[in-house]
């Protein structure tokens, strides 16, 4: 598109459109590239005049978003200019890193990211350094954009295969996966990146930055927004901090601030300690919300824009001539526009747009007073004699304060005006002098009124927040029954893992074993009797095996003869049909013709592929006898009618469902199983019926899945008989059976009584209850040495031991949640329990126990009553669970303050062993079943007392497999003795 002498027009009008609607603003971006982009992007849509582009881009705003990527030139790459990342590796982060402060975070910002591999890039480059003392250095790598798409690539961390050329292998397999044709970062690289959309344009700088990146961006810009950009890289570094740039980018505005750390890598170094406000730095667009703009610009408006950077120029200049400080502001006090000089009478501290911030407190309070009374009376406010300190002298300022009014529907908007009293001239003769003690009265009212306002909307706040906690009360019990949920699902994946590493070694030998078949099956083939013919992509028969001679009567002449003029004793017309669609589509087709002279084969044709290329170059038909099979197939008929008398007598229940009439015919067994009489009738409803009421819609639904879409039929389910009303648990099993012609027929299936597995699951979990159960003593001792520690270590005052203790009984306790989390969501039943047997003194025993349940309960006062020195042989740790539980009960069921006994003695060959408390007593009923699985005493005074009623049922079954046995005396209100008896070592 050739050039005219409206481009500049019409370039301006472009770029105020997208400022409009998106909004970016391009309004300073080098002219040139913006305006051969804009003809490419016009050329593209078959324009050949920007006039009509515009009004194209005026009803189209896809095409200016798309017009708009243009602009935005995310070129990038893992570690561009390698030299530079070697120079920051090995000299600008270490020297970064050792001067970091303890529990000081890392920060760099990598402005203009596009993609996020340079903001990656200097991730790996830390990454690799946050060894020994700085391994657990937090590092915030800032990455922006305003390329909203690009940004979301970056965050997704994923890269195609290409990325191997920039990065090595070594940082490949550390920092990357591979998934398919792509590499994803690793999430330890991903979380030091936080990706956010921000326009260098208009929004204020990141601060305090270790580390500046903004490369090969700013050759784009006009000088002017280039100086405005490398001033706002200076404010957002620290001292010492380092701005890395393109290698066309000069830093000349602020070179005066930087030290070059190495010329030919643009690589620069802050020697800035302060850090001066500067508003043309930072200025905000003049107005603060871009969309409130109405989009019905025309020309004369669009033309305007040509004397925006004049009238700025006229503003400055009569700043400068008159010595004043104009900011214009919104309703909420920030900073939108401002003329002038603001290290005069505004407060050098780090970045903020609100005014009322950045004043001393005399102007402050000067400046809220009159902006109330502007707001209120819609005129000018003012003031005079207003001291302040600049520098080393004290100053009167004048101050005024008025409304900018404009069309209705617009932004509210406030001018106001500083300037020094040099001398008490006329024009402010009329303004009124300013006292601080006069005005601060108001100025308390006003912040009153602003902290009435602001608790009103904290009340609104905290209510919210009180409607949300609820929620995330409601989410967190969810939450709670999901991990329950999830621990028990663990246990179970932990089984069926080891039940994968037996199959998996079963495999790894199956494996060597099809190796040395794949050998024999190789020089099978060579072998094979079977027809095979190799038919290239022409039709034409390229080569046949021997056997094939005999079965199909070929000659050697007919090589190279397309198929259809040879002449054998099978048709080709359906044959030459397959092998077209195995050549087009590359499909395996097997179909079975009959030969002249009566014979049956399987014809299989399939593509014959090269392996160096992947490409289909032919076919090759194989012809397998199977002459005997159609005998075979025939007999098997009769043969299905034996096998149902030989799956009777193994115990396995058979039917069968006619797909057509949907006649149910069951075996005797199967009726045996749900619990009818061989000679009774049983429908396919009143098998159903048989079945648990909560599996009936789980069975039929199974079973209609695989009649109508070929689902697989395996389930387990309940069912209770008819007759003996007998609980069976069984298995059942089936699927679809075809006729001749391949179509569906019967569904038939196989059903087993899978009861006794069942009762193996129950003693499993009975087992788990038993082992979880025994794991709460050796945590209760282990707590109770810590809290003994930890009284030693407050005694002693070691801080360090106590922080140790303190994290150490943390983990105890979440490991007690864990236990009692698993035995909250375990159903337990009765299982065996296993012994490992030993000789021990029973008295050293008792004493060991009593020792570990004083170490944590103070609350009663436990007595060893004299024992004799007697041997017992059996499993020291059960019994020892029976005497921590007795004695844990009698702390839990008697009054604090109270004495508990335990003593032991020689009883008619037997050792006897009680522990008698002084609580409540149990009443005769409930020691009937005191000792049953589960059985817990529910009153008004055992409410409070946490437990399963797995306890004393556990602690009977250790008795009894010891040959010994259990029992409890007790009276109401005085108190239960538990004993236990044990055969003594002769």
């Amino acid at each position: 598109m050739p050039d005219t002498a409206d481009d500049q027009k019409n370039l301006e009008a472009i770029i105020h459109l997208i400022n409009e609607q998106l909004p970016l603003d391009f309004s300073d971006y080098k002219q040139t590239t913006i305006l051969r982009r804009i003809k490419r992007r016009a050329a593209y849509n078959n324009f050949t005049r920007l006039e009509n582009y515009i009004d194209f881009l005026k009803a189209t705003p896809v095409e200016i978003a798309a017009l708009a990527k243009d602009f935005l030139i995310s070129v990038t790459s893992f570690f561009r200019d390698k030299e530079a990342f070697n120079f920051i590796e090995k000299k600008v982060l270490p020297g970064i890193l050792e001067k970091l402060a303890p529990d000081e975070e890392l920060k760099l910002w990598v402005a203009g990211c596009a993609t996020g591999e340079e903001a990656y890039s200097l991730a790996i480059l830390i990454a690799e350094q946050l060894t020994g003392k700085l391994k657990n250095t937090v590092v915030k790598i800032f990455a922006t954009d305003i390329d909203t798409a690009a940004l979301v690539q970056a965050g997704k961390g994923i890269y195609n295969l290409s990325i191997a050329k920039d990065v090595s292998a070594g940082r490949l397999e550390s920092f990357f996966s591979k998934e398919g044709n792509n590499y994803r970062i690793s999430p330890e690289i991903r979380k030091m990146v936080i990706f956010a959309k921000h326009d260098l344009v208009k929004n204020p700088p990141y601060c305090n930055m270790h580390f500046i990146s903004c490369r090969n961006l700013l050759i784009y810009m006009t000088p002017v927004l280039q100086k405005k950009i490398f001033t706002m890289l200076l404010f957002g570094l620290k001292k010492d901090g380092y701005l890395f740039l393109g290698s066309s980018e000069n830093p000349m505005p602020i070179i005066k601030n930087l030290e070059i750390a190495h010329k030919k890598y643009k690589i620069f170094k802050n020697l800035e300690t302060k850090r001066l406000l500067q508003f043309d730095t930072f200025s905000l667009p003049e107005l603060v919300d871009p969309k409130r703009k109405t989009s019905s610009l025309s020309h004369e408006d669009t033309s305007q824009s040509a004397n925006n950077s004049q009238a700025e120029r006229m503003h400055i200049s009569l700043a400068e001539d008159l010595d004043y400080l104009a900011v214009c502001i919104d309703e909420n006090n920030n900073v939108v526009k401002s003329y002038g000089d603001t290290t005069k009478y505004f407060l050098q501290k780090h970045y903020t747009s609100n005014l009322e911030e950045l004043l001393p407190k005399p102007l402050a309070i000067a400046f809220n007073t009159l902006k109330n009374s502007a707001l209120k009376t819609n005129k000018k406010a003012a003031l005079t004699g207003i001291k302040i300190k600049n520098s080393q002298s004290v100053i009167k300022v004048s101050l005024s304060v008025r409304l900018l009014t404009g069309k209705k529907g617009e932004q509210t908007l406030l001018m106001v005006t500083f300037t020094e009293d040099r001398l008490f001239s006329i024009e402010h003769q009329e303004d009124m002098v300013f006292d601080e003690k006069i005005y601060h009265g108001e100025y308390t009212m006003n912040l009153e009124e602003e902290l009435k306002e602001l608790k009103d909307k904290l009340l609104s706040a905290h209510e919210k927040l009180d409607a949300s906690n609820e929620n995330m009360q409601s989410f967190n019990e969810e939450l709670l029954s999901a991990n329950e949920e999830m621990q028990s699902t663990n246990e179970e994946m932990q089984s069926v893992n080891e039940e994968l590493h037996t199959i998996n070694a079963d495999y790894q030998l199956k494996n060597k074993e099809l190796l040395e078949i794949n050998d024999d099956l190789n020089n099978y083939f060579r072998s094979n009797i079977n027809g095979q013919l190799f038919i290239d992509n022409e039709l034409r028969l390229m080569k046949f095996s021997p056997g094939t001679v005999k079965q199909i009567n070929l000659l050697e002449t007919d090589i190279g003869r397309p198929l259809s003029n040879i002449s054998t004793n099978i048709k080709f017309a359906t044959i030459i049909e397959d092998v077209k669609k195995v050549l087009a589509d590359g499909s395996i087709i097997i179909k079975e013709v009959e030969t002249n002279n009566g014979k049956w084969y399987q014809v299989m044709t399939m593509p014959y592929v090269q392996q160096a290329d992947h490409k289909n170059t032919g076919a090759i038909i194989t012809f397998n006898d199977i002459t005997e099979l159609k005998k075979i197939q025939q007999e098997l008929n009769t043969s299905n009618k034996m096998l149902g008398i030989a799956i009777d007598s193994a115990a396995m229940g058979i039917w069968s469902i006619d797909l057509k009439t949907r006649e149910f015919v069951p075996s005797h067994r199967l009726k045996e199983i749900f619990g009818f009489h061989p000679d009774e009738q049983m429908t396919y409803e009143a098998a159903i019926a048989q079945i648990d009421s909560k599996y009936q819609s789980l069975v039929t639904d199974a079973v209609e899945a695989n009649i109508s879409q070929g689902v697989k039929y395996d389930i387990e389910y309940p069912l209770r008989g008819f007759h003996d009303r007998r609980l069976r648990w069984v298995r059942a099993s089936g699927d679809i059976s075809f006729d001749q012609e391949d179509k569906p027929t019967y569904f038939t299936g196989v059903l087993h009584d899978i009861t006794m597995h069942k009762q193996d699951e129950i003693r499993k979990n009975d087992f788990i209850a038993m082992v979880s159960h025994e794991l709460r003593t050796p945590l209760t001792s282990l707590l109770g040495y810590i809290q003994l520690l930890t009284s030693r270590a407050k005694k002693d005052e070691d801080t360090f031991s106590l922080v140790k203790l303190e994290k150490a009984q943390t983990q105890v306790k979440k490991m007690t949640a864990l236990i009692n989390g698993f035995l909250n969501v375990s159903s337990f039943e009765a299982g065996k329990i296993y012994l490992n047997e030993q000789t021990f003194e029973m008295n050293a025993l008792m004493d060991e126990i009593v020792e570990e349940v004083t170490l944590v309960t103070a609350s009663h006062n436990i007595v060893v009553l004299p024992c004799p020195a007697v041997s017992v042989k059996g499993d020291r740790d059960k019994i020892g669970q029976v005497i921590n539980n007795l004695l844990s009960n009698s702390v839990k069921y008697s009054p604090n303050g109270k004495n508990i006994e335990i003593s032991c003695k020689k009883v008619k060959g037997d050792i006897q062993v009680s522990v008698k408390d002084e609580g409540m007593g149990i009443k005769p009923q409930d020691q009937e079943k005191l000792f049953d699985r589960y059985y817990r005493i529910e009153n008004m005074d055992t409410q409070a007392v946490s437990g399963f009623g797995l306890g004393l049922y556990l602690s009977a079954e250790i008795i009894q497999r010891h040959n010994g046995k259990v029992w409890v005396e007790s009276e109401m209100g005085k108190g239960s003795t538990f004993y236990f008896s044990l055969p003594q070592l002769q």
